[in-house]
């Protein structure tokens, strides 16, 4: 069976990779299984240049395809940030962050708080091909935190088809609409593709 190192320590993500990757029948292996410690730094100015950098030197270092993602929210009101700074944006992490992003956008009225979460996922393989696939949330940022699940920006996210912030949604219907979700999906056609080229 063909091994793809899913770029991350994160075994939630793995979890959500291997259900939708599943039909490839891959051998699914993490930066833990390959004892890769190594952190890459995301210096770049876009969600793509960051998963580029990333899945690029995991599959140096492994010899392997790699898989890497880059997510984050971007606020149209906000110009598209928090966007790339997402994780570290305002300096803050946790409750303080959502405190921060909603003084931001204090005054902003709810039709005029129009967000997405974006997703970019990076594929390199060692014959030195990349490519990429995107998937998109829209959705609104609410006045005050909703709900308790999730982690991040999700008890402010509000998707509107679902009358739901993501924090209030059960993590499988989460798991279905989500940003990483459809990029995933539209990797995996693109892992299917390099199946039938005899890449993988």
């Amino acid at each position: 069976m063909t091994q793809l190192l899913i770029a991350t320590h994160n075994q939630g993500k793995l979890r959500e990779f291997a259900q939708i990757l599943a039909q490839l029948k891959l051998d699914l292996l993490t930066l833990d299984d390959l004892g890769i410690s190594t952190e890459v730094e995301e210096t770049g100015t876009t969600f793509a240049e960051n998963a580029q950098l990333k899945a690029t030197a995991y599959m140096r270092l492994s010899g392997l395809p790699a898989l890497a993602d880059d997510s984050g929210l971007e606020v149209a009101a906000l110009d598209g940030a928090p966007g790339v700074y997402s994780a570290r944006y305002g300096g803050v992490t946790g409750q303080a962050q959502l405190d921060y992003l909603l003084k931001q956008l204090e005054g902003i009225p709810f039709h005029a708080r129009l967000a997405r979460f974006v997703c970019v996922i990076a594929l390199a393989h060692p014959d030195g091909a990349i490519e990429f696939a995107e998937g998109f949330l829209p959705g609104v940022i609410e006045f005050a935190p909703r709900g308790t699940g999730g982690f991040g920006y999700d008890p402010l996210f509000y998707v509107l088809d679902d009358d739901l912030t993501l924090a209030e949604m059960p993590a499988e219907r989460k798991n279905q609409i989500s940003h990483r979700a459809a990029a995933a999906r539209a990797a995996s056609e693109t892992l299917a593709r390099w199946q039938a080229d005899g890449k993988l």
